[in-house]
């Protein structure tokens, strides 16, 4: 299954659905599920004088974990985004809220959906670029997104 590493704090911004946009320098043609990996690295974090959260997204560290698959979501899309050109109508008309979403940086948005937190993260070593994690290693956290998924439709 496709996997890929998000630092922190965006990867729980993705979790808590808040993030929809992740912004890349290439383009994928995948669409699908997509697990969502917490990087290790510390670098993207805006911590207080006292390390306990992120001072920009107010998020705690407790909250956060590093070096796990924490969730998975769906990779609806990727647009190629420059802001000094106007989006194409059919990108508009399937996103609307895009051009004003706070993480919409490009080049490449990948546009994210459906995000689903795992109850139990799973320890795992991430990759740059998009790499594999065989589907029964996040088998149960699937099966709760899953049933979620189920439970919403109805």
């Amino acid at each position: 299954m496709n996997a890929l590493t998000i630092c922190q704090p965006y990867a729980e911004l993705i979790m808590r659905r808040e993030k929809r946009v992740e912004n890349r320098q290439w383009p994928t043609a995948y669409r699908g599920a997509l697990l969502i990996h917490a990087g290790k690295s510390r670098e993207w974090l805006e911590l207080d004088d006292q390390k306990l959260f992120d001072e920009f997204y107010n998020i705690p560290l407790a909250q956060m974990q590093f070096g796990f698959i924490i969730g998975v979501a769906q990779l609806r899309g990727c647009i190629h985004w420059n802001r000094g050109i106007r989006p194409y109508p059919v990108i508009m008309e399937a996103w609307p809220w895009l051009p004003n979403h706070e993480h919409t940086e490009g080049p490449f948005c990948w546009i994210l959906e459906d995000a689903f937190r795992f109850s139990v993260p799973v320890p795992w070593r991430g990759f740059p670029g998009l790499f594999d994690v065989p589907s029964g290693q996040v088998a149960v956290g699937l099966s709760e997104a899953m049933e979620a998924r189920k439970a919403v439709r109805r």
